[in-house]
């Protein structure tokens, strides 16, 4: 029997073309040459099940498969290659790549996707291209991308994101390209690429970014080319970029007005730096980066004048190439740069005064018949999709921009009031900045026909009310700024017209309650930042209409102790902080409510003298993040049940060091973190960390486990030499 069955195997290995043959499905193609099975095109509406075992490429595209269940390539554990593209995904359900130990390249793209959870893409283990291209991708779930261990390339372009949080990324440990541009991002946690040592390539270009994110980026010590050109960036200052290994740097189609001579001085290997397609009439010699070979400025406004020469002599002299064509002065309009006399460059006599001031693009180009000309005083790109108007002191709205204006930057200014109807035929309009333009009053319909809006801007002023119809019409409204202004409370009935609310910014502001029904409207709310206002009370029914609610900051307040009521309802709760409150003590299931949802708590410098036994209890399993630093209890509980911890912070706490410490001596023994925990007392062990203290190997459960183990130990160890001898027997 058992030769019967070698010889059947021996068979099917040599004649693979046969065994394809017969079990390929019915309405697909199947290539016995390069095990492959094609089901193009098909209005499939699931994965065939009859699929040879011995396939290593799988061709779906086309198909309406709206759903991809858990196991659904479980029969087929030899691919290398699968393509979906054009499937109409929709939902990856937990497990449904298990089984696919062998896969390196996966195509998704083009399909209906909208959220990437943790459990999505386990049990590919070897993939090494992942392609989401041009899906609704929202969100990416922490943890998403842990098991692709060997991902080289991963492409997230023209999707939905809008915000990257914190080591979104972790886990591609061999990682060498991501791609998101054309998306929307505009927010990026400053640990969003944490943990990326290998990459080399990255692309934010095509997203709303309205500042170069210096932080985030500085994480990034091994990267060489970064693109981040069609971002609505208009400076660049002093030691904007930190990136030790860049040498390729994109910064094209942007709106840029002004570059800091010293802007990439901590990128001291560049040599690339494209700058085409801005609004920079004048830069200055970059004369610290020693490796820069080639600047691109072709497409901007440049002033060939005496502000200009000393770039052009310093190029000369360093030996590089500068593409750029004079914008003006008229003599000289069309000349290229490099190819000037700088005993022409003057400034005077020839060069009115209008011609010294930065130049549009626009004015450079041909006009188009029936052209939108932008408004007097202001600035727009090429395809009228940016306008600039910030600091020009106007003290009303500005009135003529074009009907496809996407973003309009009309910061510190003087406006005091916003009437109605200010922005009437904008409706193509998703980013508006109104910060600090001392603004008191927003009136009825101020926002009316801004209905694409998506991040409004009014930080920094001085609004302390907002009427009820204040934002009707904005309907899409999703990331909302009111920080740094003068409210004293939550304004009710005022959010009910932004039912897609993501993010609300109150933060310093003189909030001193919250009561009940004060997010009212507010259903798909998901961060709520109310950091640095008043507030000592929080009622029980304050935050239960954001039932999806997953971030919230209540740090800066003068809270007494922990909200625990108020955090009934919110089942989604990722992110607590209760950072800076003066709470001494806390009690028993402080943090019940959130506890099988909560991932990072922040109880630092609060003061806190006390921690009850039971005051975790429910936390746990999840938590990733907990700070506890700069508090005043002398000992902690027991924190046994956080296994999945990636950083906690125990600095500036004045541990007792005594045996009732040994339980968090132990468990720090076997953490594998750093937590900066250090004893205060007794005197003799003063400023030594608690995981170096000798004192707790004197303690008598300390030896008493030792004995334990030992005996345990040798008791095993005869066993094993006695089943040994007697096998050997």
């Amino acid at each position: 029997m058992m030769w019967a069955s070698v010889s059947l195997l021996l068979v099917s290995a040599l004649l693979p073309g046969k065994f394809i043959a017969e079990c390929c499905p019915r309405i697909c193609l199947c290539d016995n040459i390069k095990y492959q099975v094609m089901c193009l095109n098909k209005n499939l509406t699931e994965v065939p099940v009859n699929i040879p075992q011995v396939t290593q490429r799988l061709d779906l595209r086309g198909n309406k498969i709206k759903v991809i269940p858990a196991g659904a390539f479980f029969p087929i554990p030899y691919l290398t290659h699968m393509r979906l593209q054009r499937c109409k995904v929709e939902i990856i359900e937990e497990g449904a790549f298990r089984g696919l130990g062998r896969l390196i390249y996966l195509n998704l793209a083009s399909n209906n996707i909208a959220f990437i959870y943790q459990e999505s893409l386990d049990g590919l283990s070897s993939l090494r291209q992942l392609i989401l291209e041009n899906n609704h991708i929202e969100e990416i779930k922490p943890g998403a991308f842990g098991q692709l261990g060997f991902l080289s390339f991963l492409n997230l372009a023209r999707n939905s994101l809008v915000y990257l949080p914190d080591m979104v990324f972790q886990g591609l440990q061999l990682i060498k390209w991501i791609n998101l541009s054309h998306n929307s991002l505009h927010v990026l946690a400053n640990e969003a690429f944490g943990g990326l040592p290998t990459l080399k390539r990255l692309r934010i270009d095509y997203n709303e970014l309205q500042f170069l994110p210096t932080e985030v980026l500085s994480r990034l010590s091994g990267t060489n080319r970064l693109d981040l050109g069609h971002n609505p960036i208009t400076y660049i200052g002093e030691e904007a970029l930190e990136m030790a290994s860049l040498k390729q740097l994109f910064l094209n189609n942007m709106a840029l007005q002004d570059v800091s001579y010293r802007a990439f001085v901590k990128s001291p290997m560049l040599h690339t730096l494209d700058l085409h397609n801005n609004q920079l009439s004048v830069l200055q010699p970059l004369t610290e980066m020693a490796h820069l070979q080639k600047i691109n400025l072709t497409g901007n406004p440049v002033l060939c004048t005496c502000y200009m020469r000393p770039f052009k002599e310093w190029a000369a002299k360093a030996r590089i190439h500068s593409d750029a064509v004079c914008a003006g002065p008229a003599a000289f309009r069309g000349e290229q740069l490099e190819s000037m006399r700088t005993t022409d460059m003057k400034c005077g006599g020839h060069a009115s005064e209008e011609e010294l001031l930065p130049f549009l693009p626009t004015v450079t180009r041909e006009p188009e018949q029936n052209a939108v000309r932008c408004p007097e005083g202001c600035t727009c790109s090429p395809d009228y999709q940016h306008g600039n108007c910030g600091s020009r002191n106007f003290q009303s709205i500005p009135k003529g921009f074009p009907s496809n204006t996407q973003l309009l930057d009309l910061h510190n200014n003087e406006f005091h009031s916003i009437p109605k109807g200010s922005f009437l035929g904008l409706k193509n309009l998703t980013s508006l900045h109104l910060q600090n333009c001392k603004i008191a009053a927003l009136k009825p319909g101020a926002f009316q026909d801004l209905t694409k809006l998506v991040y409004l801007y009014l930080s920094n002023n001085g609004i302390s009310s907002l009427d009820a119809d204040v934002f009707k019409g904005a309907t899409q409204l999703s990331y909302l700024y009111l920080d740094h202004n003068g409210f004293t409370q939550i304004p009710k009935g005022t959010f009910s017209l932004l039912p897609n609310l993501f993010a609300l910014y109150l933060q310093h502001n003189s909030i001193g309650q919250l009561t009940d029904n004060d997010l009212a409207g507010l259903e798909k709310l998901q961060w709520l930042y109310l950091t640095g206002n008043r507030i000592t009370h929080v009622s029980a029914k304050a935050l239960g209409q954001a039932k999806l609610l997953e971030k919230l900051h209540l740090d800066e307040n003068f809270l007494q102790e922990v909200p625990t009521k108020s955090l009934r309802g919110l089942p989604n709760l990722r992110e607590l902080k209760l950072s800076k409150n003066p709470i001494k003590c806390i009690g028993d299931g402080a943090f019940l409510p959130v506890a099988r949802s909560l991932q990072h708590l922040y109880l630092d410098n609060m003061g806190v003298e006390q921690i009850s036994s039971g005051a975790f209890t429910g936390l746990g399993p999840k938590i990733k993040s907990l700070h506890l630093e700069k508090n005043k209890m002398h000992s902690l509980p027991n924190l046994r049940g956080f296994t999945a911890l990636e950083v906690i912070n125990l600095s500036d706490i004045p541990f007792y060091c005594d045996c009732q410490l040994l339980p968090l001596y132990k468990w720090l023994d076997k953490l594998n973190l750093r937590v900066g925990a250090t004893c205060d007392s007794p005197a003799d062990v003063r400023g030594q960390k608690v995981k170096l203290v000798t004192t707790f190997q004197n303690c008598p459960s300390w030896s008493t486990k030792k004995t334990k183990q030992t005996s345990a130990t040798k008791t095993k160890v005869k066993t094993k030499a006695g089943r040994s001898f007697n096998k050997s027997q």
